[in-house]
């Protein structure tokens, strides 16, 4: 007999990107040669998982008293202030708004954003294209998933396909909360400019008198944006303070290249003391009822990457590096993707890139055979360019385009 509840039976018991690149490896390990653009992670031109030297070295110098004990529920006080610091570096009124709480990675943001935003059985709204875990974080809390269409006639963020997605939520659960992943979408890639966010904030504004109205953005890539200033959409923003709940969900994952310390905050914008001071209650109580607390060596790590001025300019200066090689690939994808006619959005800068495809799944099965792994989705295939030497990049594209 199963015990399982039967809402939970029949679940994939692996995810089916981590499937992917299990597989990948396991055929390049048996000699084929491989071209593996299904993990989420910036490797170098050798294959091997790009590391920043400075954050590896904060992880090794953080004392063992410091790894041992319990961390306070809500996370390090001093870490907490550090990322929003890093957060809001050019928006001095959003950071003394902001309140916070540490997360195991940006995933646990999100997940605290739809504990804590949506009541059990309401939807979270999100574009057409959107990362996968959105979805199981919804069904794992009782929450559904709504989206609207990404992308208009012109390639642009679709904000009146939005506005009209905000009004259903609204008329049907009387609250909405929307999750916007920018800059460097995953998967699209896609960054939004300026006007697309002013767009973006209207709508928010003109809904925000009939109900709780919030947006989280979904910052994981922002450290990757091909803006040299990756926080100047945050000005944008600066009309919904006070009137829509304004989220972030912050990740050192990606930003510091260490994927396992699982270290992340969620970060809110509060004008108002007491809904500050209950926003602040509700996230650690999340914390406690969930994962308890985060890892205090990995808090200690980042908040020193984060506020020791020479360690933070090493890093920054590594971090160049890298955005300098995958900026190569991206100028080498385009090059390639637009000589063979591949459909996909504006592509700057990110680890990720979609090419929109009407047979998903049977064309990654015949990529597969070339050698050639991508991560198929509805309408589109997702590719992780951050792990793709520059040199395959034209055999990933010949591959997406004859298959």
């Amino acid at each position: 007999m199963l015990h399982v509840i039967p809402s939970h039976q029949g679940r994939p018991s692996d995810d089916p990107i981590f499937a992917l690149n299990k597989e990948a490896t396991a055929r390049r390990a048996r000699g084929e040669s491989i071209v593996n653009a299904s993990v989420g992670a910036l490797l170098d031109d050798e294959g091997r998982l790009a590391i920043l030297p400075t954050a590896a070295r904060a992880v090794r110098e953080v004392p063992q008293e410091e790894w041992a004990p319990y961390a306070p529920i809500a996370g390090a006080p001093d870490f907490l202030s550090a990322v929003a610091d890093d957060l809001f570096a050019t928006e001095p009124e959003m950071r003394g708004f902001a309140v916070a709480a540490a997360t195991p990675g940006g995933t646990g943001a999100l997940r605290h954003a739809i504990a804590n935003y949506l009541e059990p059985g309401q939807s979270l709204l999100t574009t057409s294209y959107f990362w996968g875990p959105y979805q199981t974080l919804c069904d794992e809390s009782d929450r559904k998933l709504a989206t609207f269409s990404m992308f208009d006639a012109e390639g642009k963020l679709d904000a009146a396909a939005l506005d009209r997605a905000l009004a259903a939520q609204i008329k049907e659960q009387k609250r909405a909360l929307l999750f916007l992943n920018d800059p460097c979408h995953n998967p699209t890639g896609y960054s939004m400019r300026k006007d697309e966010w002013r767009a973006v904030v209207e709508r928010l504004l003109s809904h925000a008198s009939a109900a709780p109205v919030t947006l989280l953005v979904d910052t994981a890539y922002f450290a990757y944006a091909a803006n040299p200033n990756p926080r100047a959409f945050l000005e944008e923003l600066r009309p919904l303070l006070g009137k829509v709940g304004l989220a972030f969900a912050w990740s050192a994952s990606k930003t510091f290249t260490h994927y396992g310390l699982r270290v992340g905050a969620i970060v809110a914008c509060v004008a108002d003391d007491k809904a500050r001071a209950a926003t602040d209650a509700a996230f650690s109580y999340s914390c406690r009822g969930t994962w308890s607390n985060c890892t205090r060596g990995g808090m200690r790590a980042i908040t020193r990457l984060l506020t020791d001025p020479e360690m933070a300019k090493a890093a920054d200066a590594e971090r160049a590096e890298l955005k300098a090689l995958l900026a190569a690939r991206v100028e080498a994808w385009n090059r390639a993707a637009k000589e063979r006619g591949l459909v996909y959005p504006r592509y700057e800068g990110g680890f990720f890139v979609t090419v929109f495809v009407d047979d998903a799944q049977e064309r990654a099965a015949r990529m597969k055979e070339k050698g050639v792994f991508v991560v198929p989705s509805k309408g589109c295939l997702r590719v992780a360019l951050c792990s793709v030497a520059e040199k395959d990049v034209p055999r990933l594209v010949d591959a997406i385009a004859s298959s």
